[in-house]
């Protein structure tokens, strides 16, 4: 017999819930800015060549093409009392832990040991606790509340607060490693600083939000042929993965710690720039009404070509923070739309599978989202130590100070200037075969009459 379709019922989400599921956004962007001060760290208290912790950092990716559809596979077909992506929430307190440990490799120990210890401790954090943890984001969401509107505000209004996570470390840490980070010690207890308070906000959201829905009662088992044949039929997410594999590239190159030390020479104007960046979080504001009237697509263009004019004044910036205020403000804000909001054109993906009678697999497209993702961080690692190293950037150890070649500086301001400029380019080319975009009204239509006379109906899941 089947229960009434309430397909049609709208639940706003309230503050209260916004702030709970923003708790753990908020830690995991504490987390991924301290990653990204991991080259820094094994160049200057380590001692290894930047373009051996790239290539470590890189060749550990590897291992994400065979766990990263797996972790996918397994939360598509997890089906627990709490729910479907709520039990991988808590994966985030691994991902604290393996950071501490990432950042607390002996400084006496032997090049092979700190290499050997670096690729176990990032690859059992990236691959293992990050991926599963934003995998499981989209099915979570979804489940919490099914309600499109709430998908707005939630990646607006909660990557408003997550921002806030990533700014409040970018502020701070720079200040406390120019007094604790320059012995090994020093390192391990900074994040610890971060990674104790980063956990108990963390769990916030798991011990709060519960799942209550169930959307797609047809297809809540998927095999590893269902997932193959749809990622094969649904071209859109490969557009979606570039973009932000790139992104992330870019983001976690980690250069603008190198900018601030041998370029414009002072540590601590860089957490002047993170609290500057707070400038830029009201713009958040703006997106649910804008998203109403133009689509996600054409405004992740739009910030993307503030980005490249970011990118030209950053390389005739040099040390003039007045323009390396201007700079960062346009790529702070033109990067957004992605950084936030491209977890919506992944559900619109899941959308497409499912008007192509195909299994929804929210898990699994973000799992190709975030495998890109993570092929542009370790990548963004890679390129930086590369272009260190072949431009003569000398290493260091715990205590040591040297002057820097002039060919290594002006690496340094290529690789936060004309380097990702050529880079956004190419992705706003890539971008304008995203025609997804137009067809949403009708899927949505299509979706909509279909679930009725399915009777597909949202069910409460476990407490």
């Amino acid at each position: 017999m089947k229960k009434e379709n309430k397909t049609n019922e709208k639940k706003s989400i309230t503050f209260p819930q916004l702030m709970a599921w923003s708790s753990a956004g908020f830690s995991a962007a504490m987390q991924s800015v301290i990653v990204g001060f991991l080259s820094i760290y094994c160049s200057t208290i380590l001692g290894l060549e930047p373009a051996l912790v790239g290539t470590i950092l890189l060749a550990t990716k590897i291992l994400d093409c065979f766990t990263d559809l797996f972790i996918g596979y397994l939360i598509d077909n997890t089906n627990t009392k709490i729910g479907r992506g709520r039990p991988y929430d808590l994966a985030l307190v691994g991902t604290w832990i393996s950071t501490v440990l990432l950042y607390s490799c002996p400084a006496g120990w032997s090049t092979v040991l700190k290499c050997i210890w670096l690729a176990l401790v990032f690859t059992i954090m990236n691959s293992g606790f990050i991926s599963l943890f934003y995998s499981a984001q989209n099915p979570y969401m979804v489940r919490a509340f099914n309600n499109s509107d709430a998908y707005v505000k939630i990646s607006a209004y909660g990557g408003l607060v997550a921002m806030l996570g990533g700014v409040l470390v970018s502020i701070l840490f720079p200040q406390l490693r120019a007094t604790m980070g320059t012995t090994a010690s020093g390192w391990t207890k900074m994040i610890l600083m971060f990674a104790i308070p980063g956990i108990l906000v963390g769990v916030i959201r798991f011990l709060t939000i519960k799942e209550k829905y169930s959307l797609d009662i047809k297809t809540e088992h998927t095999t590893i042929k269902d997932i193959l044949h749809a990622l094969k039929e649904n071209k859109f997410i490969y557009i979606i993965a570039f973009m932000f594999m790139v992104y992330q590239l870019i983001a976690n190159m980690g250069v603008n710690t190198y900018y601030f030390t041998y370029v414009v020479k002072d540590i601590g104007k860089e957490s002047i720039m993170s609290i500057f960046a707070v400038l830029i979080l009201p713009v958040m504001l703006i997106f649910p009404p804008l998203l109403k009237k133009v689509s996600l697509d054409k405004v992740i263009i739009w910030g993307l070509w503030a980005c490249v004019v970011g990118c030209v004044i950053n390389w005739f910036a040099v040390d003039n923070m007045v323009l390396i205020f201007i700079s960062g403000l346009l790529k702070g804000v033109g990067i957004i739309p992605i950084s936030m909001m491209s977890g919506l054109m992944v559900l619109d993906c899941a959308d497409y599978n499912e008007w192509k009678g195909l299994p929804r697999m929210e898990a699994t497209l973000g799992i190709v989202q975030g495998l890109a993702g993570n092929v542009g961080n370790a990548l963004g690692s890679f390129v930086l130590g590369l272009c260190l190293t072949l431009s003569g950037f000398i290493t260091t150890t715990e205590g040591q100070v040297v002057t820097q070649p002039e060919s290594a500086v002006t690496m340094v301001r290529l690789l936060v200037s004309f380097i990702p400029l050529v880079l956004y380019i190419i992705t706003i080319l890539i971008l304008r075969k995203y025609t997804l975009s137009k067809m949403m009204p009708q899927i949505h239509d299509d979706l909509e009459k279909r679930r009725i006379e399915e009777g597909v109906i949202k069910e409460e899941a476990g407490a």
